[in-house]
């Protein structure tokens, strides 16, 4: 086998419909495009969406609601998240940095501790914010909580 006498398997290409080459082909005349419409046009193009001028499915529905400019969005770290860490890698100080070595936030995020689960160990640690079930578990494990 040479690369000159390769050829794709048998039945796996078929040749090109030549349209528009006389009658005799059955793809003469209008050359599958009918009869004398916008779609038979040289440089024909639709709009993305158009129904041919009925009311298009995008403005029949209704629109509800809105995108608040002002709206911050919060990563939110849980305790039994920060005490797994705080086992595995051995920290007494958690920061933001930290949680972005570990992979919890990203660098621009605004990081909010929650309070689900339970803190064992006295742990300093830096948000913006924290809720107040979060806040209370960090004063009762001896921690400090240090808003940013």
């Amino acid at each position: 086998m040479n690369l000159n006498n390769i050829r794709p398997a048998a039945g796996s290409t078929h040749s090109t419909k030549r349209i528009g080459r006389g009658q005799g082909s059955g793809k003469g005349g209008t050359a599958g495009k009918g009869h004398n419409g916008q779609q038979a046009r040289a440089g024909y193009s639709q709009k993305i969406g158009f129904e041919g001028g009925q009311m298009p499915l995008q403005r029949r529905l209704p629109k509800f609601g809105f995108n608040n400019i002002n709206r911050k969005e919060y990563r939110g770290i849980n305790i039994d998240t920060l005490q797994i860490l705080a086992d595995t890698k051995n920290i007494t100080e958690i920061t933001q940095d930290i949680l972005v070595e570990n992979g919890l936030a990203k660098k621009r995020e605004i990081i909010k501790i929650m309070g689900r689960g339970e803190l064992k160990a006295g742990i300093s640690i830096s948000a913006h914010k924290f809720t107040k079930s979060a806040e209370e578990a960090i004063a009762n494990a001896g921690g400090k909580a240090i808003t940013l």
